[in-house]
């Protein structure tokens, strides 16, 4: 994946972006998620020090980056709302549509694999990794952005 032109600074730079390879981009709901994201992970810190949303915000930079739809843009700021937060994916999708809380929901659900035996988790990783990519391959593109920016 090539990298994102540098860090956004901010809901308007990253719409701005997205609007410069997508001229039919919706703005407005770029930038409510990224607000959405913005406060819910408010007060996080990564391990650096620095706030949590920095990850978020990186990992949809990387995906504009390799010039993703919106719809991926936006699961990219709210992917890890529902595994850190008190956000929902019933609040997410009356927000931000059904689309967007399937993509969150696979999203987290590559994530929050635990299993026993070493060959059970990896056969598991490969049973969800083809359920969420025969459902939709972005999910796939946001856990490597995500990865990658980790």
């Amino acid at each position: 994946m090539k990298d994102h032109p540098g860090p956004i600074e901010g809901a308007d730079a990253l719409a701005e972006l997205v609007r410069a390879y997508n001229p039919r981009s919706d703005g407005a709901l770029i930038r409510a998620a990224y607000a959405y994201g913005e406060r819910m992970h408010e007060g996080q810190r990564r391990r650096s020090g620095e706030p949590y949303f920095t990850h978020p915000v990186a990992v949809a930079g990387i995906l504009a980056g390799q010039r993703l739809d919106d719809a991926t843009i936006i699961t990219a700021l709210l992917h890890d709302t529902v595994e850190d937060t008190g956000s929902t994916l019933d609040e997410i999708e009356g927000l931000f549509g059904a689309q967007i809380a399937e993509l969150v929901d696979g999203v987290t659900k590559l994530t929050n694999l635990q299993l026993s035996s070493v060959e059970t988790r990896q056969a598991e990783n490969f049973r969800k990794l083809f359920m969420a990519i025969s459902k939709d391959m972005r999910v796939l593109l946001i856990k490597l952005a995500d990865r990658l920016h980790n």
